[in-house]
């Protein structure tokens, strides 16, 4: 995932809601709160031929996002399974 940060058909997805987003996201992360009613119009908007990596807090919201992609057919999706939760452990760069 390192060699695909910052390329233009590659986008880190955080499905948390704003505020927890505003508390801290990874570097370059896009925010789409998996809790709105237009959620799953406003993923339907996206490029299917782009990369995502999906994450949320610990991996709960990411899974349901991922669902809604792969029924939507996005292409290539990767699951960040700890969440910022793991990322934060490991001592990872987050952005405030």
């Amino acid at each position: 995932m390192r060699e695909q940060r910052g390329q233009p058909d590659f986008v880190i997805l955080d499905v948390r809601t704003p505020e927890e987003f505003g508390h801290g996201h990874l570097p370059g992360a896009v925010n789409l709160n998996l809790m709105t009613p237009d959620f799953e119009a406003r993923l339907g908007a996206l490029s299917r031929d782009k990369t995502y990596l999906v994450y949320c807090r610990t991996g709960n919201r990411s899974t349901t996002a991922i669902e809604i992609m792969e029924r939507l057919k996005f292409r290539t999706v990767f699951h960040m399974f700890e969440g910022i939760v793991g990322w934060e452990k490991k001592q990872f760069p987050v952005t405030r």
